[in-house]
């Protein structure tokens, strides 16, 4: 057990925030029943499917948002998209994917806890005699790569991943006592739903663009929320199994899941009068387009369309394709909105948040020390400090500070680093004092804040400001070639 999961309690408590999640329909005048049970289906929002979901995972509104959507988009033709949990351990990053799983039939959930690339295909594939060829059916699959310790698996699979083609050929080779190194070639067949969940923060440019990165929160409340459910779970495990099955809730969520299911989803159409609205909220304040947006699009529209999914009665149909409406367009973005600046980056939430509350923190912190402490020289000039740089160890020691547990040099160095760096937030730069050293700047416009709460979020990058003059850190290049070695 670890951290996501809730207090046990019948009704989940409202989470921060949610009062500003867009609702996709008001309370609806009429309800549908699925076959021949006496349940009835309402109209679902955003909100009151969190709650339901918040009977087993605690806080981690948005990821628990996204990951059900990705599951639930097996059942469509091909609005399927990928998700990779890039975290520490014990953040809770495979529950998320295996709590929510269990809400789904689970002939079509696959869970795979160690896979080398080759062992993929012959486990799942089914020898056809004729064609002398092993074809692996992955449609209307959910697969799950719990704690994969490498990418080389996904290596593999990055047409599948891509959604290149239905039908995609692969050959790999296997090993006869007989005949030594033999071809083998393999048919992969429709598109699965996946997510891969991995405690290794570096993940290749071609895997990132073609998942959206997520991680789970790791923040005090979300942390005493676990440690409150292990307890009470953990006290009568019968007891709380019981009290989860009774939830009315959770069975109708179970099934409006297998209706879906039922239902056969051809493919979801978006009206020509959203597409502009699209565009507008899309684009934002981007100043530069970057090729990755072609599939970050693609992602937006997935979203929109399996919310739509998600209301599957109560949209416009036509035969075996729906229509989504603004709702289902407002809903997508609220959740796109709190993602989309890490996707950018290419980086896992994780890093980012560490990137903002450690270092852009650990260097306003050393900036303002600096200004209070002048050096004789600059005093007697008038001249303001230049920019200071930090070191690996000051990095780690602010992150004990912030997160209340160490960072292993080699991850900062190996993994953390060469993300921010190849991201083009920081730049890295030889000590002027000491050559030997490594000092590492950021290299965006930042505020000067305050010292901000353990694991929360630092506000949106602003301009420092003091006494009505900017300092614009881009300017560090030239202040660091400026000195005389």
């Amino acid at each position: 057990m670890n951290e996501n999961q809730t207090q046990n309690q019948p009704n989940p408590e409202n989470e921060k925030g949610l009062k500003q999640e867009p609702q996709m329909l008001e309370k609806p005048q009429e309800s549908y029943t699925f076959g021949d049970s006496n349940q009835q289906f309402l109209p679902m929002s955003s909100k009151e499917l969190l709650d339901i979901l918040g009977l087993t995972i605690k806080q981690d509104e948005v990821n628990k948002l996204v990951t059900f959507l990705c599951e639930l988009s097996a059942y469509t033709d091909n609005s399927q998209f990928n998700i990779s949990y890039n975290a520490p351990s014990s953040s809770g990053k495979s529950f998320i994917p295996t709590e929510i799983a269990a809400l789904f039939p689970q002939s079509d959930v696959v869970e795979v806890g160690y896979c080398s690339p080759t062992a993929f295909f012959h486990d799942h594939g089914a020898f056809d005699k004729d064609s002398k060829t092993y074809t692996v059916d992955l449609s209307g699959k959910i697969m799950i790569f719990l704690d994969q310790p490498h990418t080389l698996l996904l290596q593999h699979l990055r047409p599948l991943l891509s959604h290149d083609k239905k039908e995609i050929q692969i050959k790999i080779t296997d090993s006869k006592k007989k005949f030594g190194l033999v071809t083998k070639n393999i048919v992969l067949k429709g598109f699965p739903a996946v997510i891969f969940c991995t405690a290794g923060l570096k993940i290749d440019e071609q895997e990132s663009t073609r998942f959206l990165l997520l991680s789970p929160d790791t923040n005090q409340e979300k942390i005493k929320a676990g440690v409150d459910q292990v307890i009470a779970k953990e006290s009568d495990n019968a007891e709380f199994k019981l009290w989860l099955e009774a939830s009315p809730e959770r069975g109708l969520l179970k099934q409006r899941i297998e209706a879906i299911k039922q239902a056969g989803v051809k493919d979801i159409k978006i009206p020509k009068n959203l597409h502009q609205s699209i565009k507008q909220k899309f684009y934002g304040e981007k100043k530069r387009l970057k090729p990755r947006h072609q599939r970050d699009a693609k992602r937006l529209i997935a979203l929109i369309k399996l919310f739509a999914v998600l209301n599957y009665w109560w949209r416009n149909k036509e035969g075996e394709f729906i229509t989504a409406n603004e709702t289902d367009l407002e809903a997508a973005f609220a959740i796109w909105d709190k993602i989309a600046e890490s996707q950018e980056l290419n980086l896992p939430p994780y890093v980012f948040d560490l990137y903002k509350q450690v270092l852009v923190s650990g260097w306003q912190e050393k900036m303002a020390e600096q200004e209070k402490q002048p050096t004789p020289s600059q005093l007697i000039a008038g001249e303001k400090p230049q920019a200071a740089g930090l070191n690996r160890m000051e990095i780690a020691k602010k992150h004990m500070q912030v997160y209340g547990r160490h960072i292993p040099d080699w991850q900062l160095r190996q993994e953390i680093i060469p993300m921010l760096e190849s991201s083009g937030l920081i730049m890295q730069e030889a000590d002027p004092k000491d050559r030997r050293k490594i000092l590492i700047y950021p290299t965006t416009e930042l505020p000067r804040t305050a010292k901000p709460e353990n694991s929360e979020p630092l506000p949106s990058p602003t301009l420092y400001q003091e006494n009505g003059q900017g300092i614009d850190i881009l300017d560090i290049p030239s202040a660091v070639e400026s000195i005389n070695f």
